[in-house]
């Protein structure tokens, strides 16, 4: 006597094919690790943000890294072994032994925001307080925490896998709040 077991596979999560990962990366070997990326034709986004530092004799303003030590890439799961073999890449991060997949929305909302000119910055990471959902405007799609700092609006954008965040400033029409 056989049995046959029939598995409905809507009801099976399936894995992530195509998202956004993580990588981990040598200390302060970013820049080199998306130029190989960009070689290798592997989408990435490393997110920077320009700074002015000044030196006794000069100022100078300098592209830097946002989340020193993470490049974000999109990959399929079974491609991964090409960015873990390029120089400069330690690993992914992981959950429970896979690739952590990020919130792609989070992660587009920021690359849109960055190339139309936001001003980012670090922020100490944050995960409690009032959940908004930005609906306009070139973040339009990401979930942050409403902070107010002066007379000003600010969203703090948590990318949970690295447990790091970013603030950008925000004009308080193009937010709703997530209950």
């Amino acid at each position: 006597m056989t049995l046959a077991l029939k598995v409905d596979q809507s009801a099976v999560p399936q894995p992530v094919v195509d998202g956004w990962y993580a990588a981990y990366t040598h200390a302060r070997h970013e820049k080199k690790v998306a130029q190989q990326l960009e070689q290798r034709g592997i989408e990435y986004f490393l997110p920077l943000y320009r700074s002015v530092r000044r030196w006794k004799d000069r100022r100078k303003e300098l592209d830097l890294v946002l989340f020193p030590g993470y490049v974000f890439v999109r990959v399929p799961v079974s491609q991964r072994l090409r960015v873990l073999q390029l120089p400069g890449v330690s690993r992914f991060v992981t959950f429970n032994g896979q690739p952590a997949s990020l919130v792609g929305s989070d992660i587009e909302a920021l690359r849109n925001a960055l190339a139309c000119g936001i001003h980012a910055e670090h922020h100490p990471y944050l995960n409690v307080g009032r959940r908004v959902e930005v609906v306009g405007g070139p973040l339009a799609g990401a979930r942050g925490i409403l902070v107010r700092y002066k007379t000003n609006a600010r969203i703090v954008i948590s990318i949970d896998a690295i447990m790091r965040s970013v603030s950008v400033e925000i004009d308080e029409g193009d937010i709703v709040p997530v209950l």
